[in-house]
């Protein structure tokens, strides 16, 4: 820390450190009830509470002090501005607490900070545009980092002044800022933030002022749902790559378009705080309503979506544009998005963390032998995913539905398609989670003769597959004059999907289902999303999901074969058909 900044603190025993523990405070005030929130930001208190207790096995920690210590900065040399607020003191609210102490307290073994990106979501009005200001004035004087380039960055200069010029507004009202931070501009239209005693600056940047390479140590992003792309995000990222603990924060009201780069970081970082994707380098603060909320009729959900309800968003403003939105029903959407973090575009999630997470049981392999099972098979397109899922049915010992699955992705062009997908492919690859194909495309001959190998060690009954693309298997299945276990077309419709997707509903629920964990498979499970037909039949849409959800789909088909009784086989002529023209003989 900067010694023209760096404040000599007390000496403190261990216990009164974590007394003063207001990030772990409010997480903890936040599981218990105490503090009323939204799913996402219970799910993130919930995970720095679960790695308070499991972190160092992943090598992460939390230093209390250094947590302390960026609170302390914000409360004893940063003040705000506007309003009722000109020139006080900034003392961050608990939620604003327990972003910072998250943000600067969490580490690495190695002692430099954990968290490389920070997706912050909440309604307007609730301080996050001074938050994300001071993080900068703390980046550029107080984090002991050598030249440290600090930006408030945005699709276009306008924008990225926004915040940028509530940093200059904390430097006028601040002695001690004011004393060592040099501008450049004139009053009103200052351009540069210079701290010169470290050779470090913090300014604004436009999308198109990015080419000569920027390199930020802390890259602040406001507005994320008014970014038309990633080009932004893309480019603050590249340029963290020399520095060791650089950490880019991105700011938001909720969004529109569930094809943009503002809900892919809410999907992500969902996922992420909910541990349904795995990512130590990821923090997320979303605000949202539960599903059963409604904010035009119960005001005691508007805190989930205003955490500085009282503070800096008062509940007669909000009443106001309640009444004004029944009155004017063509304003009811955007105040529901921008006042209750009610994206006004999307699709909910099939399954609940909470439920699929509850049934995780890394059983051992000989649980799997001597029983039966069925399988379901989603060909995805060449490049995408290719899943097999088993689900093996309960004996006297173990009473539980098993569920197994398999995945297959081409090996070259791996690291593109992570970064496209936004998944760790060679991770899970290299922890056996996933499974890779010569080439560029995943190669089908490939994946029939693993199919045979797996029907070597277990007892498929049947395998259900989606008709599409399975022309290319059972050519490639000749080709190998491979044998196959007994296949049987499993239609995507309504009508076939809907008691499957029903029955794989049902054991997860009731907890007659476990599942070994695979990664790649909770991926799957958190992108789906399902259609209904006036009868309330349900089948998965793939255009709607989060992401890929082949592995969702070959479950719900492989439990589907599951519900005919368990001696029927399943009635497959034309397959056989299709095996017979092509020579295959069959197990």
């Amino acid at each position: 820390m900067a010694s023209a900044v760096k404040k000599k603190p007390a000496k403190k025993t261990r216990a009164a450190s974590l007394k003063n523990d207001r990030t772990t405070s409010y997480a903890q005030c936040v599981a218990s009830g105490v503090i009323v929130a939204g799913p996402h930001v219970r799910d993130a208190c919930a995970r720095h509470l679960r790695d308070l207790k499991q972190g160092k096995e992943r090598g992460i920690y939390f230093d209390v002090k250094a947590a302390n210590e960026v609170i302390e900065f914000f409360e004893e040399v940063l003040h705000l501005n506007g309003g009722e607020f000109e020139g006080i003191p900034f003392v961050p609210t608990p939620w604003q607490c327990f972003v910072l102490g998250s943000l600067f307290g969490w580490k690495r073994a190695n002692g430099f900070r954990r968290f490389r990106v920070a997706y912050i979501e909440t309604s307007k009005g609730q301080g996050k545009s001074p938050l994300a200001g001071g993080i900068g004035l703390f980046g550029l004087t107080a984090d002991d980092e050598p030249r440290a380039e600090i930006y408030a960055a945005a699709t276009k200069k306008d924008q990225a002044q926004i915040l940028f010029r509530d940093a200059v507004a904390m430097v006028d009202f601040s002695p001690l800022l004011n004393e060592i931070i040099s501008r450049s501009g004139s009053p009103g239209k200052e351009w540069n933030l210079a701290y010169i005693e470290k050779g470090s600056f913090f300014r604004p940047i436009a999308s198109d002022e990015g080419q000569s390479g920027p390199r930020p140590h802390i890259a602040l992003l406001d507005e994320v749902h008014e970014h038309r792309d990633g080009t932004v995000v893309q480019m603050m990222r590249a340029g963290t790559k020399g520095r060791r603990q650089a950490l880019i924060v991105m700011i938001t009201n909720s969004g529109k378009s569930r094809s943009s780069i503002c809900w892919e970081n809410h999907d992500y970082g969902a996922k992420v705080a909910a541990g349904m994707i795995e990512d130590d380098t990821y923090f997320s603060y979303i605000c949202a309503l539960d599903k059963e909320d409604d904010p035009f009729t119960d005001e005691s959900c508007w805190i989930k979506a205003n955490p500085n309800l009282g503070i800096t968003i008062q509940p007669e403003y909000l009443r106001e544009l309640v009444t004004q939105a029944r009155g004017m029903p063509g304003t009811e959407s955007t105040v529901k998005r921008l006042n209750f973090c009610m994206w006004q575009e999307g699709a909910d999630a099939w399954m609940s963390a909470e439920i699929w997470l509850g049934q995780k049981d890394a059983c051992d392999e000989s649980l799997y032998k001597n029983r039966r099972c069925w399988g379901g098979l989603d060909l995805g397109s060449t490049q995408d995913l290719t899943s097999l899922v088993l689900v093996f049915e309960p004996t006297a010992d173990d009473p539980y539905w098993r569920l197994k699955p398999y995945f297959w992705v081409p090996d070259e062009g791996l690291a593109k398609k992570s970064e496209d997908d936004v998944v760790p492919y060679d991770v899970w690859k290299s922890q056996g989670h996933i499974e890779t194909t010569p080439g560029r495309a995943v190669s089908r001959n490939h994946v029939v003769k693993r199919i045979t190998q797996i029907a070597g060690i277990y007892d498929i009954q049947a395998i259900a597959y989606d008709r599409w693309r399975v022309e290319e298997l059972i050519q490639a299945a000749s080709e190998e004059q491979i044998e196959l276990p007994p296949l049987t077309p499993f239609g995507q419709g309504f009508r076939d999907m809907s008691p499957a997707i029903s029955e794989f509903e049902t054991r997860l629920v009731n907890k007659k289902i476990k599942h070994n964990g695979n990664p790649c498979m909770t991926w799957c499970v958190a992108n789906a999303v399902t259609d209904k037909d006036p009868t309330e039949a349900k089948k998965f849409n793939k255009a709607k999901a989060n992401g890929r959800i082949d592995g969702t789909v070959a479950g719900a088909m492989a439990i589907g074969l599951t519900v005919k009784k368990p001696e029927e086989k399943p009635k497959n002529k034309d397959i056989n058909k299709h095996l017979e023209k092509h020579g295959i003989r069959r197990l």
